[in-house]
């Protein structure tokens, strides 16, 4: 079997859902409605990329963000989106 065939397996702690990546998460989500701008749009941009421009210094939204990981904010999203998902079963 080819290496590239194989599937890698990404380990983490298993914890309960992180209430700093939540705060900062939402007052994010604020600062970018109160600018006018599309805060899932602006908050995917800056996970994807990395890049703190699409996120405003309004709030002081820029130097929050840039205080939790980018992997552990899209750790939580998912764990969060998944568990909701159960719930709705």
């Amino acid at each position: 079997m080819n290496s590239n065939d194989k599937t890698m397996k990404f380990n983490f702690k298993e914890e309960p859902f992180d209430r700093e990546i939540k705060d900062v998460l939402l007052t994010v989500h604020q600062a970018l409605e109160e600018k006018g701008y599309n805060p899932t749009n602006q908050i995917v941009g800056y996970l994807l990329s990395g890049d703190p421009a699409y996120i405003p210094r309004y709030n002081d939204a820029r130097n929050l963000i840039r205080k939790v990981e980018r992997d552990e904010v899209i750790e939580e999203l998912v764990k969060f989106y998944i568990e909701e998902k159960k719930g709705e079963e």
